[in-house]
């Protein structure tokens, strides 16, 4: 049951970053293939995975993407961004505790640069999921506590710049963040980071097929209007140790957006927790069940989310006003994906975290009411 969940999460990033390449990008006859390595460290952000670190880890990327065309108003928001499905394959240089991370992941490169030039800076945001061939296990790999599973969340961020040497050539030197995580759906999941020094070379390979002309651009995915609120209700699941049951995470939500362009989104809202794990916390210190809102958490938070068509990357940060019992913390943060139909309907995919520290992954629905 609990791999089933975690590939259905996975599934679910997938799904949602695809929409976007389905989005006026499959009648471009252009392709690009780029290829790159990638030198880099794993952050030892706990002390208790530094045995864990044996050398220098390097990762070894096939990126296939097309251009956008600009028939889409999205595609002139964020100046003309690639679109593209990254393979890659992690080598930890642990090949005992740690083994390779074997990804496939889609993602969007948008340049800073409104014009094009000869050089520009270029930001990557990649979601996707990744195999760890060596996880956490028992009696085989006891010594490996960043990861309990073999399938994983996998978020990388890049920044770098576009050297054009031709018109079918592009040097691009850059830094690169990668994050694998399973959510703490299966203990250990203290996750793992590398950060990286990026160098790859973009291959342009144009088509005989001319591109279709551009008659109309399709403004859809502008904002009805600039205030709005959204709620929505999301689940999740976690363990509290090792080998323990499944523990249900619900979360109703409540916000306040502002949309400022189209591209940016900043928002203020209110999150009320159900967790079952808290509900434990709870028991533990005053020695009886909660009651009513005694086992509730509840946050309030301040939000930014930049939008790439009906696609939205959150990034939320909240304190929580309202907890009896402390067992983790009192900041909590959210990253996530979220698809925004036409209609007003949203669905919500949502890593939340403590210090850092993944607690759960929430998947949810949701709708926008539009403020005048």
């Amino acid at each position: 049951m609990l791999k089933k969940r975690t590939v259905c999460a996975l599934l679910s990033i997938l799904i949602v970053s695809v929409c976007v390449a389905q989005n006026g990008i499959t009648s471009n006859p252009d392709w690009q293939i780029k290829p790159a390595i990638s030198p880099g460290f794993v952050l030892v952000h706990r002390s208790t995975i530094g045995h864990l670190i044996k050398g220098y880890p390097t990762n070894y990327e096939i990126n296939i993407s097309k251009p956008t065309l600009g028939n889409k108003l999205w595609h002139h928001e964020n100046n003309m961004p690639d679109i593209g499905l990254s393979l890659q394959c992690l080598d930890f240089k642990n090949p005992s505790q740690l083994g390779y991370a074997l990804t496939v992941a889609p993602y969007i490169e948008i340049p800073l640069n409104e014009k094009e030039k000869r050089s520009r800076l270029v930001i990557r945001l990649c979601f996707g999921a990744t195999y760890i061939t060596k996880s956490f296990d028992i009696k085989t790999n006891h010594k490996n506590i960043a990861i309990g599973s073999h399938v994983n969340a996998f978020v990388q961020f890049k920044g770098f710049w576009q050297f054009k040497l031709s018109k079918a050539l592009r040097f691009e030197p850059g830094f690169i963040f990668t994050h694998a995580s399973n959510g703490k759906a299966k203990n250990p999941n203290l996750g793992l980071n590398v950060l990286s020094l990026n160098m790859a070379l973009n291959i342009l390979m144009p088509s005989t097929k001319p591109k279709p002309e551009i008659i109309k651009v399709d403004s859809s995915t502008k904002a009805k209007s600039k205030n709005e609120i959204m709620a929505f209700a999301a689940i999740g699941f976690n363990q509290r140790n090792i080998a323990t049951k499944d523990l249900k995470c619900y979360v109703v939500s409540l916000t306040y957006q502002r949309n400022v362009r189209n591209t940016h989104k900043f928002s203020v809202g209110f999150d009320l927790f159900y967790d079952e794990n808290y509900q434990i916390d709870y028991e533990n210190t005053f020695l009886r069940k909660p009651t009513g809102f005694e086992g509730m958490r509840m946050s309030a938070r301040l939000g930014y989310s930049y939008n790439v068509g009906r696609i939205s990357f959150p990034i939320e940060l909240g304190y929580y006003v309202f907890q009896k019992t402390q067992p983790d913390a009192n900041i909590v943060s959210r990253i996530g994906v979220r698809y925004y139909s036409r209609s007003g309907l949203i669905v919500h995919f949502g890593l939340r975290t403590h210090f850092a520290v993944a607690y759960d992954f929430e998947y949810g629905l949701g709708y926008r009411f539009f403020l005048k």
